[in-house]
């Protein structure tokens, strides 16, 4: 009984030990053995993990929640429909648009190109027949020249008529080209209405669900909003619907004095690119200010990870 005792009192002794360590550690009283960075990294990588397991798991219960209908089937069905919708767009934009067009830069601009080039050639010979003939003086060598430039002159006419007539069939080309716009047109008006029909379809299939269903579920979609708003854009996140935080004095006072303060996450905030830093509601991060940043915006700090965070989400600490 008494080494029981002696034991209790031992147990004690040392967490009473430690939390005296502990608390002048935070006072600054105290020596504290800081860890290497490695190991320092890791337990940060520990935290990260844990905090975002955790918002993962939150997030699916609230998707997952019971569902009499199979709400998320019909969800899941719906999407498939668009996706095969979505492959037919595409394979019919292909066939009756992309390739007339391709055909026409494959096929009849290439001939076009080729019997231009022979006219080039052509004209090319003619004028070198002309210049020969001003330049020759004696008459046998001006009949010569004579000749040669009947020859290249009717040359030059047949190549310019073939040239000419493939030209002209541009028109028809244009022709073609606009029923392949419409084509394409008729395609993306049948693509769109067939969305709006599968989309039509299943919010009526969602709202045939029983009252208190619907109750529950409108109820986690408010909890939901109030624990953090969707926050994609990259300029100005705005509140809360309903919310009437204002922000105070001290975030224009913590710019202008460019240091650093604590602040407190009001809501989940997740990050909109790799200059943004993603966020947690009630966790506590370092905030400070940049020159040049915009208004609503500072740099936060959580252990080795940095990143712009909006100030409407944060509560600045004493």
């Amino acid at each position: 009984m008494d080494f029981n005792v002696k034991k209790l009192a031992a147990g004690a002794g040392t967490l009473l030990s430690r939390a005296v360590q502990f608390t002048e550690e935070k006072l600054g009283q105290a020596e504290k053995t800081e860890l290497d960075a490695h190991l320092e990294n890791l337990l940060s990588k520990a935290d990260c993990t844990k905090q975002w397991t955790e918002k993962i798991m939150k997030q699916t219960e609230v998707l997952l929640q019971p569902n009499p209908r199979n709400a998320l089937i019909k969800c899941g069905e719906t999407q498939k429909r668009i996706g095969t919708a979505d492959r037919e767009l595409i394979q019919t934009a292909a066939t009756n648009f992309l390739t007339p067009l391709r055909n026409f830069i494959e096929g009849d601009y290439k001939t076009i190109s080729r019997e231009r080039k022979l006219l080039q050639i052509k004209r090319l010979d003619l004028d070198a027949a002309k210049t020969r003939l001003k330049k020759a003086r004696v008459a046998e060598a001006r009949a010569a020249c004579e000749q040669e430039l009947r020859i290249t002159q009717s040359e030059f006419d047949r190549q310019a008529e073939i040239t000419r007539l493939l030209l002209e069939g541009i028109s028809s080309t244009h022709a073609h080209h606009l029923r392949c716009l419409n084509d394409f047109v008729e395609a993306q008006m049948t693509y769109y209405a067939q969305c709006y029909q599968y989309m039509l379809d299943l919010q009526k299939q969602l709202g045939s669900f029983p009252s208190t269903f619907l109750a529950n579920n409108n109820q986690s979609s408010s909890t939901h909003m109030q624990s953090g708003p969707n926050s994609s854009m990259s300029t100005s996140p705005s509140l809360p619907a309903g919310s009437n935080i204002v922000v105070t004095s001290g975030f224009s006072e913590l710019k202008a004095s460019n240091g650093s303060r604590k602040a407190r996450v009001l809501y989940d905030y997740d990050a909109a690119n790799s200059s943004e830093l993603s966020l947690l509601a009630d966790e506590v991060i370092t905030v400070y200010s940049l020159p040049g940043m915009d208004s609503d915006w500072l740099m936060g700090e959580r252990g080795n990870q940095t990143g712009k965070v909006p100030i409407t989400y944060l509560e600045l600490l004493n």
